[in-house]
């Protein structure tokens, strides 16, 4: 049996001032079938050959949400995996990775709304909509198999939450 690498992530926890979370619906239809309310997730993305996570981080932000206003505030401890279902695995990657590795950082969002730009010049749109949520909602949001990671990222972030 061959075993995958990881995909090498970030993964972005934007806050609001009251600290409730970005989060933002996928484009391109459900993630996984009869399952709507699984379509959102924090932003997040692949680290570049020779980029550090908090530079990937920065930039995956920028990419999603077009938010530049923003100001460090928390990293998680410590990288969080998961692994690609089978489903996923057929359709994702070129069955490249078995999964993703990821850096979790947490941001306060300090502009303006009119900030938020889900489709930011020269990036194609990850999302279809956005919204802010509580903390404690988001491993309900969340595909499945997504669900530890999301769990841990709130439990390193928990003490941020308005």
């Amino acid at each position: 049996m061959t075993v995958l690498p990881y995909r090498r992530c970030v993964g972005i926890m934007l806050l609001n001032a009251e600290g409730r979370v970005f989060v933002g619906r996928r484009r391109g239809g459900e993630i996984e079938p009869g399952a709507p309310s699984y379509e959102w997730q924090m932003p997040q993305g692949g680290i570049d050959r020779g980029e550090e996570p908090l530079a990937a981080a920065i930039r995956e932000l920028q990419e999603e949400t077009g938010v530049s206003s923003a100001e460090l505030l928390a990293e998680a401890p410590e990288w969080y995996a998961y692994d690609f279902p089978a489903e996923i695995m057929a359709r994702t990657r070129n069955g490249k990775y078995g999964g993703q590795t990821q850096r979790w950082f947490a941001f306060r969002f300090t502009g303006e709304p009119g900030e938020i730009d889900l489709a930011p010049k020269g990036h194609r749109p990850e999302f279809s909509e956005w919204r802010w949520a509580e903390m404690a909602e988001l491993s309900g949001l969340i595909v499945p198999f997504k669900r530890g990671v999301y769990d841990r990222v709130v439990r390193a972030f928990a003490h941020l939450a308005g």
